[in-house]
């Protein structure tokens, strides 16, 4: 624990059970010693009901602090505007001669707390674009901050965005509009099977992503009605809020640098942390298919890495050893280029070609 944090916690504690046992010692009732234990007991109450505020609250943070309150402010000035507006309608048609005084205060209390509540509600779930409504006005930080991340269908296609948010890296930073939610759930009953099935895997996805514990998505209510294409919407948004794409298609890169949008590929991800192969290192690879020239196999590795064996097309659906001649990095990944053991004789002609591809 902080020391600054205990210490403050502590001297509220002792403020408290100082404050109430000196009131309760200056009152008339009771017997002074009486009187001081009432006072150390309530005080003692007081400060550990503190404390356990302090706990609730310990998720909010400064710039949920401020919406608050703000979204306070406006929840009054909308309560006190809706009782100002009951009192003129009462003054004009003349109800309240035959509503009882303490019903009347009762309506004009609910009337308040009705438009209070609203008022507070409305401006914590639209507290992105607060800025839109009162001109000049955006909660942002002044430093340099790390962008959310709007999450995409192809992400929540694709299991792999489980195992990238259980590592901690995404942390308070996914975002998930509810327009997706809601197209996810249109597809899920409508649609043909194979539409049908990838918004099913898509929202069972969603609902593991919303189980880890450190996560902590956060749904945006936001949407464009006059925008009917998914992917505008979602620039849209991005753009509203400031945050880059997360996405699993490849075909969005192409529009960033149209849009202005940072765009973060999960593909492009998984290519990058995927295990360098050294010239000479020996791996194990099962030849699959064919390669485009003559005695070349194509195998995958575990990872999805494709591997061209050199004198491989004569082993098509064994497990051979393959000595790695170099690694060429594309825009689909990464390839490597090895020649089979058995076919040593090659390995002069085949690096040349290699080198000769990447010229």
């Amino acid at each position: 624990m902080n020391i600054s944090l205990a210490f403050l916690r502590i001297f509220f504690l002792i403020l408290s059970i100082f404050l109430m046992t000196t009131y309760m010692a200056s009152s008339n009732a009771g017997t002074p010693t009486v009187n001081v234990i009432i006072g150390i007991v309530l005080g003692l109450s007081f400060g550990l009901l503190l404390i356990g505020f302090d706990y609730i609250f310990k998720r909010f943070n400064l710039r949920s602090f401020n919406i608050a309150v703000i979204g306070l402010f406006i929840g009054y000035l909308m309560g006190q505007a809706l009782v100002l507006i009951f009192n003129a309608v009462l003054d004009i048609s003349a109800l309240s001669i035959s509503i009882q005084p303490q019903t009347l205060e009762i309506i004009k209390i609910a009337i308040f707390l009705f438009g209070t509540y609203l008022g507070t509600i409305m401006t914590l779930r639209s507290s992105d674009e607060l800025y839109i409504s009162i001109p000049f006005v955006r909660f942002s930080q002044m430093s340099q901050k790390k962008k959310d991340l709007l999450v995409d269908s192809s992400v929540l296609a694709d299991a792999r965005i489980i195992d990238l948010a259980t590592t901690g890296l995404l942390d308070h930073e996914l975002v998930i509009p509810r327009f997706l939610v809601k197209e996810l759930y249109v597809h899920s009953e409508i649609g043909d099977e194979l539409t049908k099935s990838k918004a099913r895997r898509s929202l069972d996805i969603l609902k593991k992503l919303e189980l880890i514990p450190h996560l902590e998505l956060r749904y945006n209510d936001t949407d464009f009605p006059d925008v009917k294409d998914m992917q505008g919407k979602l620039i849209r948004l991005a753009r509203l809020l400031d945050a880059n794409i997360l996405t699993a298609d490849i075909s969005r890169v192409q529009i960033s640098s149209i849009e202005g949008i940072t765009i973060v590929n999960i593909h492009a991800l998984s290519n990058a942390l995927k295990p360098l192969m050294q010239m000479g290192e020996l791996i194990k690879i099962k030849i699959q298919r064919y390669g485009k020239e003559p005695r070349q196999g194509v195998g995958y590795l575990e990872d999805g890495t494709m591997v061209v064996v050199n004198g491989g097309g004569n082993y098509i659906g064994d497990l051979i050893d393959a000595q790695v001649l170099s690694v060429k990095h594309t825009t689909s990944g990464r390839m490597i280029f090895c020649n089979a053991l058995d076919d040593e004789s090659l390995n002069h002609s085949f690096e040349e070609d290699t080198n000769h591809d990447e010229r």
